[in-house]
């Protein structure tokens, strides 16, 4: 836990591999800790554990495994937390720390009492258990002080932690002046009533190949997407066609005009290697690109950290 605090809850969970926790939670000292990842990671600390983590992989979380041990040792675990940040709340909490500076305003400042009422204002989440200290002050700082730890270390070059906050910092890193703006829509909308009684809408996964600004929950969405080339993506496939190579998936090898006729015959998606939201404005060659089928493009983008071509041929192949 002290390890957790230490480097932040993102930048642990991600150093070690760990997603967040989904019901059981440990309280200690008025903190909530993911059940499953301190469990794991203590495993390096026990005698006999040789001085490694467990991987999420080796062993299964929930009641019967974790919440019963942690119960054993003396630990509050609860079944109920508050609904993790979304990417709308994220913005604007770092839009905040990005007025300070980059510095985590303190929990009795007005900016995070400011902005604890805006999120309740919202109305993001159907009310619940714990509802009264919803998005309170010291919850709206603590996620300040981690969005601040979270550029801290991405300024000292390392990595910006994964997760949603760590792609809205990198957001803030890469276009600072549109992830301003984006802020600002959301925060003058929601001055003006334009969310209030909102029908609650459920998450959909049709989210576009690159993170927006904005995206999710509210009804509005104000998306920043990085400029592409049509005429790179023709070269691309002119180049395949040159070298006598198909116009195919280049992990699956699905080739649309052979399924589909005329109708696919050309047709393609085009993946970046290097993600455009990480180099940035930069030239690319035919050589940056590849070519995939849409359930392969879809595989490489669907989870966090995102995996290479080949790593994805792997896959296939030894599946």
């Amino acid at each position: 836990m002290a390890e957790c605090d230490r480097l932040g809850r993102e930048a642990f969970l991600d150093h070690y591999g760990y997603k967040p926790a989904r019901a059981y939670v440990v309280v200690h000292l008025g903190r909530e800790y993911d059940s499953k990842a301190i469990v794991g990671v203590a495993h390096r600390y026990v005698e006999g554990g040789g001085g490694t983590a467990l991987r999420p992989s080796e062993f299964s979380g929930g009641e019967q495994t974790v919440g019963r041990r942690l119960r054993e040792l003396g630990f509050d675990v609860r079944t109920e937390r508050e609904p993790a940040w979304g990417r709308d709340e994220l913005l604007l909490a770092c839009a905040v720390v990005d007025e300070h500076g980059w510095e985590g305003p303190a929990a009795d400042g007005a900016a995070v009492r400011e902005l604890s009422g805006l999120l309740r204002r919202l109305e993001l989440y159907p009310p619940g258990p714990g509802s009264a200290s919803f998005r309170g002050p010291e919850e709206v700082a603590r996620v300040c002080a981690e969005a601040a730890r979270v550029r801290a270390g991405a300024r000292a070059g390392g990595r910006s932690g994964g997760g949603l906050l760590g792609e809205v910092v990198r957001g803030f890193v890469d276009d600072p002046e549109a992830m301003r703006a984006a802020a600002r829509e959301i925060r003058e909308g929601a001055l003006r009533g334009d969310f209030d009684n909102l029908p609650r809408v459920e998450e959909d996964d049709a989210s576009a190949e690159w993170p927006s600004a904005v995206e999710g929950r509210l009804r509005l969405r104000l998306q920043y997407v990085r400029e592409r080339s049509r005429p790179l993506r023709n070269a691309k496939v002119e180049w395949a066609r040159r070298h006598g190579r198909p116009v195919a998936c280049e992990v699956c090898g699905f080739d649309f005009g052979r399924r589909y006729g005329p109708r696919g015959d050309g047709y393609i998606e085009i993946h970046h290697v290097v993600p455009l939201h990480h180099i940035g404005e930069s030239e690319n060659t035919v050589e940056d690109l590849a070519m995939l089928c849409a359930n392969c493009h879809r595989m490489i983008h669907a989870k966090q950290p995102w995996i290479t071509v080949e790593e994805l041929r792997a896959l296939v192949r030894d599946g």
